[in-house]
């Protein structure tokens, strides 16, 4: 059982992601380092920290819902259910991985992921739809980053974000439809971490209630708070934590 300082800490990592979340993405960058800190090792540490924000999550997918649509000939649910199968695929791919491999993996994976959002956070976003891929690439690509997410899961939404818009969707169709497409990995995931005995469940709870509030907040300065600030701030913490990660 966390002490109660270390669960008020917690709490405030998850405010804080979830309000990140809102406002730019990137909240695991927040809560995967505070529950190492927390002395979580990291397969616990990345399986509590997805079951924990999984609710805000959830609710932020689910009230942009009506946008969310198929492309490139495969349906909405078509992608749901690739989302799906992928999430459980990567959550058992991290449940079986050992400990310390994982600590070996996650300087990379974390360099990974900060790459990835740095790029999806500064590059051009289209204004609208401009090309497209074969149903099976798609298929495929989803499938992977799936997978991926569930096993890790940094920087999934700019590389769906960057597949659904290259495949042809518009930019608001887009960010809907990684959103519940995210949310569906990481039903799956949460579904099986939650099963694995590696949650800490008062750090979880901890997080959760932060991040609830964290995402009401971020609904509140998403007009009064640059996103771009908070997106510099992200790529700052990810590059230190990769240092930090290959040092220790």
């Amino acid at each position: 059982m966390p002490e109660l300082h270390t669960i008020l800490l917690l709490a405030a990592a998850g405010l804080f992601a979830g309000t990140q979340n809102a406002l730019a993405g990137g909240g695991s960058f927040i809560t995967f380092p505070a529950l190492l800190l927390a002395g979580l090792n990291p397969v616990a540490a990345n399986m509590t920290s997805t079951v924990a924000m999984f609710p805000s999550q959830a609710t932020s997918a689910v009230a942009g819902r009506k946008f969310a649509e198929g492309v490139s000939g495969l349906s909405f649910p078509q992608l749901f259910t690739i989302s799906m199968i992928g999430g459980i695929f990567g959550a058992i791919l991290l449940w079986i991985t050992p400990p310390t491999f994982f600590a070996k993996l996650v300087p990379w994976l974390v360099l990974f992921a900060t790459s990835m959002f740095a790029w999806g956070a500064f590059r051009r976003q289209p204004m609208q739809a401009a090309s497209s891929m074969p149903k099976w690439m798609l298929a495929m690509v989803q499938s992977c980053i799936s997978i991926y997410g569930g096993y890790f899961g940094g920087g999934i939404g700019f590389l769906m974000l960057a597949a659904l818009t290259i495949a042809g969707q518009q930019i608001r169709a887009a960010t809907a439809t990684k959103n519940m497409l995210a949310m569906a990995m990481n039903a799956s995931a949460t579904l099986i971490f939650a099963f694995s005995g590696m949650i800490s469940w008062p750090a979880a709870l901890a997080l959760c209630a932060g991040g609830i509030a964290g995402g009401l907040l971020g609904s509140w300065l998403i007009y009064r708070l640059p996103p771009q600030l908070m997106r510099i701030f992200v790529v700052i913490v990810g590059a230190v934590l990769t240092v930090y990660m290959f040092l220790r």
